[in-house]
């Protein structure tokens, strides 16, 4: 199974499932996000610096659009630009654009990488991850140390480490089998990568950059059962344990 990779254009690669997640996330302004659990901010979409709705739902369909029909960044930024200058808004300037086309598109290929790669006979014949960057210069530190490692497919290193891990990674997850692990020399890792903390002597896990820890193609939307009647929350789950 290929990896997923960005070089500025999705033509000719069009991915239904990353077309889905697009679709089923939420559009919401930033105050509306920052109040949400991490596992329903995976599931959401915001744009800082902008609040009207129409405007936030226009970025997610433009974003939509490009997974969907191949286009470009610059096209992202050419289409937006025309619609918010027609309705009076700010600009948005090349690099914001690109980090934000580059973002979401990459979080939506690899959410639909994932679901592929967790299909159960994928599974059975791919039963390892491994975690690859763009191996240049511009790697960030913490994803360099990731690099090349290989866990097992349920590892729960996955729940965190799952790219995207930051604003405009670039970082891919190949699944192998058992033979091509063997036959590469690669270890089988159990724990993600490791720093000391020389002023303490502590040593520390590294993790992903800040917002970045959760894996979105995971994270399902648990609804807040709280205030609803035990009868009914039994059926809830009744029902969910049924079509799981």
């Amino acid at each position: 199974m290929s990896a997923v990779t960005y070089d500025g254009s999705f033509s000719g690669f069009i991915f239904k499932k990353a077309v889905d997640f697009m679709k089923k996330r939420k559009v919401l302004t930033k105050s509306q996000y920052m109040a949400l659990a991490n596992e329903e901010r995976a599931k959401s979409f915001m744009v800082s610096g902008y609040e009207a709705l129409t405007v936030l739902q226009t970025f997610s369909d433009k974003l939509t659009e490009a997974v969907e029909q191949g286009k470009t960044g610059r096209q992202f930024l050419e289409e937006m630009n025309s619609f918010l200058e027609n309705g009076g808004y700010d600009l948005i300037n090349p690099w914001r654009a690109e980090t934000i086309f580059r973002t979401n598109v990459q979080t939506a290929y690899n959410a639909g990488h994932y679901q592929s790669m967790t299909q159960p006979e994928t599974l059975r014949l791919l039963p390892y991850w491994q975690y690859k960057t763009a191996y240049d210069d511009d790697v960030r530190p913490e994803h360099a140390a990731m690099h090349g490692r290989v866990y097992r497919a349920d590892d729960p290193v996955w729940d965190i480490w799952y790219p995207p891990n930051g604003f405009r990674c670039r970082c891919t997850v190949v699944a192998k089998s058992k033979a091509q692990v063997e036959r590469e020399g690669l270890k089988v890792q159990t724990r993600p990568p490791r720093r000391v903390d020389f002023s303490t002597g502590e040593i520390i896990d590294l993790k992903p950059d800040k917002g970045f820890s959760m894996n979105p193609a995971k994270e399902v939307y648990r609804p807040d059962l709280t205030n609803i009647s035990r009868p009914l929350r039994e059926i809830y789950r009744r029902r969910k344990d049924a079509s799981a």
